[in-house]
C-alpha cells in the first residue's frame, strides 16, 4: 500500500488501520490466533455477521495477513491460519486487550497469564523489543525518526522527553 495515497496525514499508522482497522478484522486475526481455524468457528468467536466476516477473510488473505490452507477435500474446504504477517499482529492484540482490560471493559472476561512452576500465576504485560537483537527496552525510550517527529506533530529538532 502506497501511504502517499491514503486520505489526511501518511504514515505506517494509516496503512495498518487500512488493512485490519476494521472491528471484524482484527477480531478475525484474534480467532485465528487462539486456535480457530473454521468459518464457523471464527464466526462464533466473533459474533460478525457471515457476510461481513466472508469479506473481512477475504480481504485479510489478499493483504497477506492470513492464508487458506485445505483441511477436507470432499467437499473441499479450507481453514484460515495466520501468515508471518498475522502472527506479527498477535503483539498489538495483546496490546489492546491490555488497554481495553485498562480503559474499556468493566469486567475483562480474558486475561493474559503466564503460569510458572512452583511460583503461581503471573499477569502478563506487553515490552517493546528491538527487531534486530530481541532485547527489551526495559524503560528505554525508542528514537523517533523525523517522520515519528512529524506524525508527532513535533518539530525535528525538539526532543519529546
Amino acid at each position: 500500500m502506497r501511504v502517499a495515497d491514503l486520505p489526511g496525514r501518511p504514515c505506517s499508522l494509516a496503512a495498518a488501520l487500512q488493512l485490519v482497522g476494521e472491528r471484524w478484522a482484527l477480531l478475525a486475526v484474534r480467532e485465528v490466533a487462539l486456535g480457530n481455524h473454521r468459518f464457523s468457528d471464527i464466526a462464533r468467536g466473533t459474533g460478525a455477521p457471515r457476510d461481513r466476516l466472508s469479506a473481512r477473510l477475504t480481504a485479510l488473505v489478499a493483504a497477506g495477513v492470513l492464508e487458506r490452507r485445505p483441511y477436507a477435500t470432499a467437499p473441499p474446504r479450507s481453514g484460515y491460519h495466520l501468515t508471518a504477517a498475522g502472527r506479527d499482529l498477535v503483539p498489538v492484540l495483546q496490546a489492546l486487550l491490555l488497554w481495553g482490560e485498562r480503559w474499556a471493559a468493566d469486567r475483562p472476561a480474558v486475561r493474559l497469564h503466564h503460569e510458572t512452576a512452583g511460583h503461581g500465576d503471573h499477569p502478563v504485560d506487553g515490552t517493546w523489543t528491538c527487531r534486530t537483537c530481541g532485547e527489551p527496552l526495559a524503560g528505554a525510550r525508542p528514537t523517533l525518526t523525523p517522520a515519528g517527529r512529524t506524525l508527532l506533530g513535533l518539530p525535528p529538532e525538539e526532543d519529546p522527553r
